[in-house]
Formats: C-alpha cells, structure tokens, sequence
C-alpha cells in the first residue's frame, strides 16, 4: 500500500552563515539519524523505497537510517532545500533585510524571505520559488506513482512545500509550518479518497524519552 514517510534531516551547523559551512550533520544530528533508525527497526517499519535529496546532510541522515533497513539509497536532487543562505544575502543586499543570527531573528526573518521569493521581489535568485514548487511537486508525485511505502529524506522547507501542495495551504501557514518542523521528525502522507492526505505530523518518536529531551532541535 502507499504510504510516504517524509523526514526532515539531523541537526547541520547551526552556526553556519552559507549553504556550504550549514551542510554537515552535527554529532547530534547523526545521533537522532541513528535513533530514527533503531525506531523503525523496532517498530517493524520497513520502506520499499528510500529516498533523499543530494545534499550532505540528506545523505548523511539517510545513511543514519538506511543501515538499519534493507532498501536501496535513491539520490533525487529535486528534494533538495532551497538556498536560504543565498536568497537571504541576496534580500540584504537589495532591500537592506538583515540575515538573523538566531532563532526567534529566524522566526521573522523566514516569513519576509518567502513573501519577497514569492513575489519575485529578489533579483536574480539561484532558483524561482514557482521552479522550487514545481520541482517538489514533481519529486512527490514521482516517488507516490510506484504505490508502494516510500522513506524520503529531506528539508523543512521540501516538507512544508508538500504541506501546501497537498493541503491547499496559503503561503503564510506553509512558512509556519516549516518554522514547527523539528530534526528527524516524521511526516506521513497516505492515499485518502483520491488524493494523498497528510496523517502524521512533526513526530518524534524516537525523541520522545526523558534522556532525550535535549536532542529534539529546530536548528
């Protein structure tokens, strides 16, 4: 049966101000990849597909898991994020924006970004939002055409855009929604009717004992 289990990667560099120096896991980032993957195990989940995007800390998560199941890694690269980094030196420089240098800064700042992305009010971007959308929903409607259960390891804002494909949701709750989106948490979407219909949201199950309290991470 068809089901699509979304999950967002481990923990990157924090610290990170450029696409590059953000795209490796943290040693907590692969510990919750690890996690996951003992979950699954002992859950008896399984995947007849796994999916990711081509991203560093795509692959590293996805490798995180995929030790633990028996399904081959497939590299898509329309599942990869858009380039915050970029666009949000490209809004500083053409509209003054600052780029926040931490979460609650990140938590206004990612709103504007998509509003001006959108908008086509950033010149000259690495990629169209209308291109990031298309993308995503061909990625999707790809991997969902085999009709079998379907890992896919990827970015908040991937995920978020899915939530809005499948959803009908207006860009302001897909930027909500993404902000929400934790590290390794698990999104599933499952054939309800016509359409898939997203019926998990943000799961951390894996996370979810007294001695992990602290690895359930944002950023």
């Amino acid at each position: 049966m068809l089901h699509l289990t979304l999950v967002r990667h481990g923990q990157a560099n924090s610290d990170a101000r450029d696409e590059s120096s953000y795209d490796q896991l943290s040693v907590l980032g692969h510990q919750q990849a690890r996690w996951l993957g003992a979950h699954f195990t002992a859950a008896n989940v399984d995947f007849d597909q796994i999916y990711c995007g081509t991203l560093r800390r795509h692959i590293e998560t996805a490798r995180g898991i995929v030790p633990t199941l028996k399904s081959e890694l497939i590299q898509d690269p329309r599942l990869n994020e858009l380039e915050y980094f970029t666009l949000a030196q490209l809004l500083y420089q053409q509209q003054g924006i600052a780029v926040p240098t931490d979460r609650d800064g990140f938590c206004q700042h990612l709103p504007m970004l998509f509003a001006a992305w959108a908008n086509n009010d950033i010149a000259n971007p690495p990629e169209s939002y209308h291109s990031f959308e298309s993308r995503v929903g061909a990625a999707l409607n790809d991997i969902a055409a085999a009709e079998c259960p379907a890992l896919v390891v990827t970015s908040g804002g991937v995920i978020g855009m899915m939530m809005r494909l499948t959803m009908g949701l207006d860009l302001t709750h897909m930027t909500r929604a993404c902000l929400s989106i934790m590290n390794t948490s698990v999104h599933l979407w499952q054939p309800l009717g016509p359409a898939l219909t997203l019926t998990q949201f943000n799961a951390v199950p894996h996370l979810d004992h007294p001695d992990r309290a602290d690895a359930k991470t944002y950023l």
